[in-house]
């Protein structure tokens, strides 16, 4: 996969979730393998010109996080523009302009899947900005703004002309926010409307067999998870042996799965310190729990976590009660696989790939009305 003069190694990305696409959750993934780009949480461009502390700590990086994506979003063409210089001049490899975003307060100012409703406006936006560096700019959009306003099939044309280097399309619109299925169609109507650039497959990207059904149906080139990465950190390296070889792989060891937990925690202290760090992963372990299979005593204490020692010790307390449900090497045992107690999302791993969990629900925060 190429953007513009950007080489990547792999067609599979890791799309924006304001509060949680941060710098531990980005190492991790790119740790565990698979992904080509990642793309840091939506940033205001006015708020990146002013040097606000939490714009600033949004798209803070090491150089382990690469290539990375900004994504920004704003209406005045001059604070996009300059804030793309800046961004260029810090060492940023692409930046990412957000068309889809549907919150309210992103859309009343022009931005987000509003700029979906004046081309014009839109084209001036863009071709200021890519006249102004020399990295690849990409948009992320949604179809339209509702049923009746269906208008990425006509923006992929209008940005294609003015320099935009890639599109990623969410196959929903506005109006529908994360409710409803992904519109297979729609998508593929976006890629046949491109004359040239890659058009990246966005929505319901759940395991790497619907990423593989999306870029079957669609003829996208590539594909881009948000919340199934939330869900299942191991999608983009399943995803990419998927297509490799056709072959699925197996799923992660418990024991995999509470390291890859661990390591996203220490990320979380070393970047934010301590007490931030633990009051954000508060809403991050219980998303590894839910593959751990009972887990309610961890869940109850973690969400309450201060400190590194409250964090290890209700791990550890956790690991000591789990063993009355597992084998010697840590797996649940059949009996209790087979057990009313084995809560009903535990059991996706051995279902059909047709029929596994295609809704995964959008994480409290920040994304709430999303």
């Amino acid at each position: 996969m190429q953007f513009g003069s950007l080489k990547l190694e792999s067609n599979l990305f890791l799309s924006p979730l304001a509060g949680y696409t941060n710098l531990p959750f980005r190492l991790v993934l790119r740790e565990v393998g698979g992904l080509g780009l990642t793309t840091t949480d939506l940033v205001n461009a006015r708020s990146l010109l002013e040097r606000n502390p939490k714009a600033l700590k949004l798209i803070e990086t090491n150089e382990a996080d690469s290539p990375l994506a900004v994504q920004l979003f704003g209406a005045v063409p001059e604070e996009m523009r300059d804030a793309s210089q800046y961004l260029e001049s810090i060492g940023i490899h692409s930046i990412d302009i957000n068309m889809g975003c549907p919150v309210r307060k992103v859309c009343k100012t022009g931005g987000g899947s509003a700029m979906m409703t004046e081309l014009d406006k839109t084209a001036h936006l863009v071709k200021t900005m890519v006249e102004a560096i020399k990295i690849p700019i990409t948009a992320k959009m949604r179809l339209g703004w509702d049923d009746n306003n269906i208008t990425a099939p006509d923006l992929v044309r209008v940005l294609e002309g003015c320099g935009v280097a890639a599109v990623f399309i969410h196959g929903r619109t506005r109006e529908q926010g994360f409710t409803g299925t992904v519109n297979l169609a729609g998508i593929r109507r976006v890629v046949e409307a491109a004359r040239g650039i890659p058009v990246i497959g966005n929505g319901d990207i759940t395991t790497p067999e619907s990423a593989k059904h999306m870029m079957e149906t669609t003829g996208c080139h590539g594909v881009s998870a948000g919340r199934g990465a939330f869900y299942n950190p191991w999608i983009f390296k399943h995803t990419e042996h998927l297509l490799r070889t056709g072959e699925p792989m197996p799923e992660p060891t418990f024991a995999e799965r509470v390291r890859v937990m661990r390591r996203h925690f220490d990320l979380m202290l070393e970047v934010f310190g301590e007490p931030r760090g633990c009051l954000l992963f508060r809403k991050v372990a219980p998303w590894y729990a839910k593959r751990f299979g009972p887990v309610k005593p961890f869940n109850k204490r973690v969400v309450q976590i201060s400190t590194r020692e409250d964090f290890e010790s209700a791990l550890a307390d956790y690991l000591d009660w789990r063993r009355q449900f597992t084998d010697a090497d840590g797996e649940l045992t059949e009996r209790y696989r087979q057990s009313p107690m084995m809560p009903s999302f535990m059991n996706e791993d051995d279902k059909p790939a047709a029929t596994r969990r295609s809704a995964i629900p959008v994480p409290k925060g920040p994304v709430e009305v999303w």
